[in-house]
């Protein structure tokens, strides 16, 4: 009998497979853990890894168990305490609270939630999925990047739901014909020494038992080798190919007049900050242009948007006005794909809101392929949305969201940037 000894040294992520097929069994759990953790996070933090909470209920294992079916008695002890329909006080402290945050279960009887920490890649892949820039035509191949899973032969590794069952028989047929084709070969030479022994007149008995016991012992060995082993398993394999699609910018326009408080631009900031980490996951070379905007529009690099503290009045049609300027300098709509993401409060002067509606209308729309517009206030909705609103019925490229707290920026971002339907 032959054996044979894997020595080969398991890898520092020899637990990876069973994390994948935990994420994806999970899924729906920890997308909602990731959405609701990331309305707690610094702006510093949206990057790093996350601990997520799972009910114990969710991971529950389905078992086998007796039902309560049938007839069948049952001896319970009694007490000296209580009769039949008495009823029973609630414990101390209502309903088994404490001093804590949890919440108790009405017997003051549970389960501790399950702790699931992922790395910032897998955050990051939760946080982003099923997100893509809309309206993203191929014009210009030679700038914009994108990934696609493809088939990339096999590997002897992977998850249940990638096994080749045609590769994997293949390989069992080639391992179990090498390793009894000999013995087969002695077994059939062994055969035909017993037959000639038998068809003798006066047969070596001696002898045939002799053979008769090799040749059961190699029965018992070719017999011995399994149909198919953990070797022979063969895994599709995919990996990430990069397909050129087209060159693309991305407007980031953000009001900061003295009507945005600290708390509005954090929330502004927040929405820049996902999408920006959206494009540079899922996409390759996407020029990114800030401008930061009071009574004037001024296009800035990414720390000044970000950290300056520079502001004023509010005149929203200089920003667009500075927009389109760009565009006719540096992009041209025939060879880019142009997008916009604005973030204001919505106070603007009166007269000013009818002219960004004008500019959006007769100018900015017609050349971008999306143009995205989130009001951040908790006040009834200003003139710019008023304004705004009137342009959805016109223009499909064309979206605006409001966000009242911080707990809305996610939901929010996730509707503007959700991938159409093929």
């Amino acid at each position: 009998m032959a054996h044979f000894i894997d020595r080969r040294l398991n890898g520092k992520n020899k637990s990876a497979v069973n994390r994948q097929r935990f994420i994806r069994r999970y899924k729906q759990q920890i997308k909602q853990a990731v959405s609701d953790a990331i309305s707690k996070r610094s702006v510093t933090d949206i990057d790093k890894g996350e601990s997520v909470s799972i009910p114990g209920r969710d991971i529950s294992e389905p078992f086998f168990h007796q039902g309560s079916g049938g007839h069948r008695e049952r001896v319970h002890p009694g007490n000296d305490q209580f009769s039949e329909g008495d009823r029973i006080k609630r414990p101390l402290g209502g309903q088994g609270g404490g001093s804590g945050q949890g919440d108790a279960s009405a017997d003051g009887e549970g389960e501790d939630e399950f702790v699931f920490s992922i790395s910032k890649d897998e955050y990051l892949d939760l946080l982003f999925e099923d997100l893509e820039l809309p309206n993203l035509r191929k014009n210009q191949l030679d700038k914009l990047v994108q990934y696609k899973n493809v088939r990339a032969g096999y590997r002897s590794e992977g998850v249940p739901s990638n096994i080749d069952i045609v590769r994997s028989l293949q390989g069992s047929l080639a391992r179990r014909v090498a390793m009894t084709a000999g013995k087969k070969k002695q077994l059939q030479d062994l055969e035909a020494q017993i037959t000639g022994l038998e068809a003798a007149p006066i047969p070596d008995m001696q002898q045939l038992i002799a053979l008769k016991a090799q040749a059961e012992e190699l029965r018992r060995r070719i017999d011995a080798v399994p149909f198919i082993d953990s070797f022979d398993l063969r895994f599709r394999n995919f990996a990430k190919r990069p397909e050129p699609t087209s060159k693309a910018v991305m407007f980031c326009l953000m009001d900061v007049s003295g009507s945005m408080d600290q708390a509005t631009k954090d929330m502004a900031k927040r929405f820049y900050i996902l999408l920006y980490m959206f494009l540079s996951r899922s996409y390759k070379n996407v020029e990114v242009v800030y401008i930061r905007h009071h009574t004037q529009a001024k296009e800035v690099d990414e720390h000044e948007f970000f950290y300056s503290q520079e502001t004023g009045g509010t005149i929203v049609s200089s920003a667009l006005k500075l927009m389109i300027d760009v565009v006719k300098e540096r992009y041209d709509p025939t060879e880019w794909n142009i997008y916009a993401a604005q973030a204001s409060d919505g106070d603007n002067w009166a007269d000013d809101s009818p002219q960004c509606s004008q500019l959006l209308a007769e100018q900015l729309l017609p050349l971008v392929r999306y143009y995205a517009y989130i009001e951040i206030t908790q006040r009834p909705h200003q003139s710019l949305w008023v304004e705004y609103d009137k342009l959805l019925s016109q223009f499909d490229n064309f979206a605006i969201q409001p966000i009242r707290q911080v707990s809305d920026i996610y939901p929010v971002f996730r509707q503007l940037f959700k991938k159409q339907a093929a």
